[in-house]
């Protein structure tokens, strides 16, 4: 009853706050500014909370000290009166952690972020994209993007949500009193690798909770593990925690009545910022304020915290430019450096692995360590960059992928797509063991003796015949011998696949697109016709993969077995299977960076990368 009581003694208080400025529905565009006597200063708001928050702790302290038995207490009676005190102190202390953004840091940050010719068309994409998942039930796990720009920040969130839905659904059912610290190094075993295909089926609270969770991961990551900054509004402070749903709406609203930004000193009068160093603080902060991150504000707001958990100094050291804006000019799209930072911590501009010595003590800096999620881009087909290991070949089977002008997301269910083709790897192993006998200098030749030692290395079971014949000029030529091989059956060592597929690797891909396009396979029935529904784009691609030594020709005439990609295919599905020609789509050419001469099929619309 008590909390009760405390709680409607809160929204009272608040609801009076606000009698002389009715709140303003939501909207995604910002409107003028409201009338100034109308509307509480951010100090005003500040210190209301501060004083609801603190009689709220008082009270809740007195009640508590009240309710426990003297001889249940090892403290004196005239002790307990300090124990509040310092108590709520404490509490006190907890609700002014908040800071304002100091006005050097709200400068260095804005010009970091847009530099100084920034465009008002720009500012506003930035100010009017929140972090919400699609509406629509069939692409209900794809984070919606309404304008240009903020979509390097959205497709990186998506990623690490993409991570926690699928490959770790059985955390985001747990009581969430802490964020799991253990996601980042645990690795699924190997009968657990296989994510469900019903990618419609996860409920808005688990969907929520990976959002929660994902956005507190990067920030840690941007932390260097050791804290996480969350930017929100300093009108609404502490106004949101413990408030039911229609309150929270009306605060938000309130809050962003007539909000924009336009200039540093904008970003000096709103932010508020709150440094955690544990994830489960954190984490109890992300879920109280994932309305604010819904918001039109959100994508902004999410990618300062990132800047400050990561440490403006520290951003500004990881570039190699650091004069240019981090929202490039004249789209406003996320740099590379933004996606970086979100995807591994650091701000770096570059994609390959580690640094590059230019000499002179100059370097260009890349990715330094393997990635949970990784990259890929249509500018390495291109011939424009190289993608190292680090991103291509993530911990989890999850892709950003980059073109010219926009940022999407590929991913897979089952981590096996990461594997190597089993007769490629069957070739290397065969390969090094043949170089580690050749005494030619690499003459790609070896004596009868090394020869029978490769054979036993490697398991390799050759008729007596062929052997004979391999052996009778006194060494074996690598030619000769890859030939040979190449016509053994796998099941004497060799690697020829007695199935037909040649080794080809057969898997499932599946693309997510948040801008919303017309759909021209899903339709509304009006009078004058049928008008394609607008949604994200979603498509499921069927991959398939030969081994690099298979001729061209063979890519294109062998059907595709359909069990080949580990589920049995029915319906739609199975019509993905039917052996046709490859599609093209410029997503292939950067699906082609990762598998080279991978071949790539899918039903209705093509992906769409732009």
């Amino acid at each position: 009853m008590a909390d009760q009581q405390e709680e409607e003694d809160l929204r009272l208080a608040l609801r009076m706050s606000m009698q002389n400025s009715p709140p303003e529905p939501k909207r995604s565009k910002p409107e003028e500014a409201a009338d100034s006597t109308t509307m509480m200063t951010p100090e005003d708001n500040r210190r209301l909370q501060r004083e609801l928050m603190a009689a709220a702790a008082e009270k809740r302290l007195l009640t508590a000290a009240k309710s426990v038995p003297a001889s249940a207490s090892p403290l004196k009676s005239d002790s307990d009166g300090d124990l509040v005190k310092k108590e709520i102190e404490i509490e006190a202390k907890e609700v002014n952690a908040g800071n304002e953004l100091s006005e050097e840091e709200a400068y260095q940050l804005f010009f970091m972020v847009f530099g100084s010719g920034v465009s008002k068309d720009i500012l506003a994409q930035w100010s009017n994209q929140g972090i919400r998942f699609s509406p629509d039930p069939e692409t209900s796990m794809i984070l919606v993007q309404h304008e240009g720009g903020p979509c390097g920040v959205l497709a990186a969130i998506q990623a690490f949500v993409l991570k926690h839905l699928l490959f770790f659904p059985d955390e985001l059912v747990k009581a969430a009193q802490s964020m799991p610290q253990n996601l980042s190094s645990c690795r699924l075993s190997k009968n657990q690798h296989a994510a469900s295909n019903n990618l419609a089926a996860f409920t808005e609270n688990a969907k929520t909770r990976a959002l929660v969770i994902s956005m507190g991961e990067i920030l840690f990551l941007c932390g260097n593990n050791k804290r996480a900054v969350i930017a929100t509004l300093s009108s609404i402070g502490n106004g949101l925690e413990g408030s039911e749903d229609s309150l929270k709406d009306v605060i938000i609203a309130h809050a962003l009545g007539g909000l924009s930004i336009e200039s540093a000193s904008d970003l000096h009068k709103i932010l508020r910022v709150d440094t955690y160093t544990t994830p489960a603080s954190a984490f109890k902060r992300l879920e109280a304020m994932i309305p604010i991150f819904q918001s039109r504000m959100g994508a902004l707001l999410f990618l300062i915290s990132a800047l400050l958990s990561r440490g403006l100094d520290c951003v500004q050291a990881d570039r190699d430019d650091p004069s240019l804006p981090l929202v490039t000019a004249p789209f406003g799209h996320a740099s590379q450096e933004i996606v970086n930072l979100l995807l591994c911590g650091q701000a770096v501009p570059n994609v390959f692995d580690g640094r590059m010595d230019l000499g002179g003590g100059m370097f260009l800096k890349g990715v330094s360590a393997n990635a949970e999620v990784g990259f890929l881009t249509l500018l390495e087909s291109l011939n424009f960059c190289k993608v190292g290991q680090n991103l291509k070949r993530p911990k989890w089977p999850i892709w950003v992928v980059g073109s010219e002008s926009h940022y999407t997301v590929l991913f897979a269910l089952d981590t096996a797509v990461q594997d190597e083709n089993e007769l490629e790897e069957k070739e290397s192993q065969i390969r090094k063991a043949f170089d580690a006998q050749d005494q030619s200098g690499g003459g790609g030749f070896i004596s009868v003796e090394g020869f029978h030692q490769v054979l036993r290395e490697t398991n390799i079971r050759l008729p007596s015949e062929k052997l004979d014949s391999l052996c009778s000029s006194g060494f074996i030529v690598w030619s000769e011998f890859w030939q040979v091989i190449l016509d053994l059956d796998k099941s004497l060592g060799g690697l020829k696949d007695s199935t037909g597929q040649m080794g080809r690797k057969v898997f499932d891909l599946y693309h997510f697109n948040g801008i919303a396009k017309s759909d021209l396979n899903c339709s509304q029935s009006n009078s004058g016709g049928e008008t394609p529904i607008q949604r994200p784009r979603f498509t499921k691609l069927r991959v398939s993969v030969p081994p690099r030594w298979t001729p061209e020709e063979f890519m294109a005439d062998v059907a595709v077995p359909s069990g080949s990609a580990g589920i049995e295919p029915s319906g739609k599905d199975a019509e993905v299977a039917k052996p046709e020609p490859s599609q093209h789509a410029p997503l292939v050419d950067c699906i082609r960076t990762r598998w080279p001469r991978a071949v790539c099929n899918w039903l209705g619309d093509p992906p769409s990368i732009v």
